[in-house]
């Protein structure tokens, strides 16, 4: 399945109102956003740092987390009446416009 941004956005929103009932608050999501990112840095310190798995790690899936990071983030859009599209490209053009020769001038990036 391939979707854009604004796909992404409305398929949360409808899910959200024919089954989740309602958003959680934009408090209780940025709390839930942070759960979900902590468990990606569970999962990425076990797959690909020196922490090992133990019994209870064993069940998770890096892309179904990061697929609960992006939901979560985009639930926070929608009720922030955030335009991801938007927001995505604008901030892609100020990391080009400020990175392009930073970054080529890096040496640690050799």
């Amino acid at each position: 399945m391939s979707l854009t941004l604004k796909q992404c956005q409305e398929t949360v929103d409808e899910w959200i109102n024919e089954i989740g009932v309602r958003y959680y608050s934009e408090l209780t999501n940025t709390a839930v956003l942070m759960e979900e990112v902590g468990e990606v840095a569970r999962l990425m310190a076990r797959l690909y740092g020196d922490q090992s798995f133990k019994k209870s790690d064993e069940q998770y899936n890096l892309a179904d987390e990061f697929a609960d990071v992006l939901f979560v983030l985009i639930c926070l859009a929608n009720q922030t009446g955030v335009d991801l599209t938007d927001a995505f490209g604008k901030n892609m053009d100020k990391k080009t416009n400020r990175d392009k020769e930073r970054h080529a001038n890096n040496p640690k990036l050799r």
